[in-house]
């Protein structure tokens, strides 16, 4: 199990790609819209995003051998609409925690899902994994509505675990599992089309 690879991954609709520091102007117009600040941050963070903080990090992201951060695009346009992590690697289990985010150019176009679908996949297939979990607060449907459908599984909620503008919402907790993916693919409803695999 290698997390050093940083590897390209190419599906119909969108590639996978690892990050440079020349991606943090597009990370930083992500990081501004009011939908990834809603559901992707706990509170406002400490210190500010800036370009030259985001060009740190994620012109780093290429070496750091314990997680995967992989720039989601168009391959179309080459345009960056998102992002996919996978991080909080445990060797021993064999488990890590999965993350995502989508701009507002990558929604409504099926990127997530099939960034998700690649991600996933390469974590079961080529890193092997055994458990990949994730917390979605329980008022973002159209994450978790992609997350049922790659195949990831609820497993609690966190009740009121966050206050967002005001308002107590929950955190759902989902993990998927390497013999889950074996049988369904990230397909559990057996939508499967003949150039998805």
């Amino acid at each position: 199990m290698n997390f050093s690879v940083k590897p390209v991954l190419t599906g119909e609709k969108t590639v996978l790609r690892p990050f440079t520091a020349d991606d943090a102007e597009a990370i930083l117009e992500i990081l501004d819209d009011p939908d990834v600040i809603r559901f992707t941050f706990p509170s406002q963070p400490d210190t500010p995003f800036t370009l030259e903080r985001l060009r740190a990090v994620y012109g780093a992201r290429a070496t750091q051998p314990d997680r995967l951060d992989l720039a989601v695009t168009d391959p179309a346009t080459g345009e960056l609409v998102g992002e996919v992590v996978l991080n909080e690697w445990d060797p021993v289990q064999r488990s890590c925690s999965f993350r995502t985010l989508i701009g507002p150019r990558g929604r409504d176009r099926g990127f997530g899902t099939e960034a998700v679908r690649l991600i996933v996949g390469h974590g079961f297939e080529q890193l092997g994994l055994h458990r990949i979990s994730l917390g979605v607060y329980g008022n973002n449907h159209r994450a978790r509505r992609v997350y049922e459908k790659v195949g990831f599984v609820v497993e609690g909620v966190l009740r009121e675990a966050a206050l967002r503008d005001g308002e107590w919402v929950d955190e759902v907790l989902m993990a998927i599992l390497d013999h889950e993916w074996a049988a369904h693919g990230g397909h559990p409803e057996g939508r499967v089309s003949s150039t998805a695999r």
